[in-house]
């Protein structure tokens, strides 16, 4: 059994949590789908988290603004990101802030891991979408609105696609239309069809905006992917973004209600 994380963003209280609730379940690898940084007050402490627990962390479209530059962000997005840049450039401990600088270095875009089961077989791992790995979103209304992306998307993969991203968890199925499935209408389970393509967002740890305030994460399992969601102490997130003058109050105002 696989867990797959994504969109941490700098939420430590939240990645402890689903990391214990992992724990519990038993899984034997983590998978990061990427955006450990940007938006959150503790980007330190996430990465310190990642590079000790996860089998694989990816890139995402926050880590690269925080590496490089911020690429159509909003304003407060991109402030969050300049902030968190200044906190692992200012850390005092010079063994530890080149080892999250490197680990950020060499974070990959995209990765495949191969199962011998008929059933999952290959699984893309990214953390936008298939066709552009760091920056593009894949929304449910895309189903509706771009099936031309939609069907270009699933010609990128050969059974299943885990991404991010969006915040939304929820799976993607490539039937004579695609169509979307969120985790309710499924009962928290998708489970794995021979011969057909998914894509499954496996929702955020760190800032969930489906209406659940509750952290997300998925579990591969042998026929099935599993949507978990975990509960964690949003309040003491939020009061701490409220504190930072430089982190935009609604960052932390929105962990409140998941949006």
């Amino acid at each position: 059994m696989l867990a797959i994380i994504s969109d941490i963003h700098s939420n430590i209280e939240a990645l402890q949590a689903v990391l214990d609730d992992i724990d519990r379940r038993g899984a034997e690898e983590i998978y990061c789908l990427g955006d450990a940084l940007g938006y959150g007050p503790d980007p330190g402490a996430c990465l310190d988290l990642l590079m000790e627990r996860t089998r694989l962390t990816l890139l995402g479209n926050h880590d690269f603004a925080v590496l490089y530059e911020p690429n159509r962000f909003n304003v407060g997005a991109e402030a969050a990101c300049f902030w968190t840049r200044r906190q692992l450039e200012q850390e005092p401990d010079q063994q530890k802030r080149s080892r999250r600088w490197e680990f950020l270095g060499s974070l990959q875009i995209k990765h495949i891991i191969e199962r011998d089961d008929e059933l999952t077989g290959e699984i893309v791992l990214v953390h936008g979408s298939p066709r552009r790995p760091v920056n593009e979103y894949v929304f449910p209304d895309d189903v509706f609105t771009s099936p031309g992306k939609m069907q270009t998307t699933f010609d990128r993969f050969n059974r299943l696609c885990l991404v991010g991203h969006s915040h939304m968890p929820g799976v993607f199925v490539n039937t004579q239309t695609p169509d979307f499935y969120s985790p309710e209408e499924l009962d928290e389970v998708y489970p794995v069809e021979a011969g057909r393509k998914a894509l499954i967002n496996v929702g955020s740890v760190g800032q969930p905006r489906d209406g659940d305030p509750r952290a997300g994460y998925a579990l591969v399992e042998q026929d099935a992917v599993r949507f978990v969601r975990v509960e964690y102490d949003v309040k003491a997130t939020a009061e701490k973004v409220r504190k930072i003058p430089e982190l935009d109050e609604f960052l932390g105002s929105r962990l409140l209600e998941g949006r």
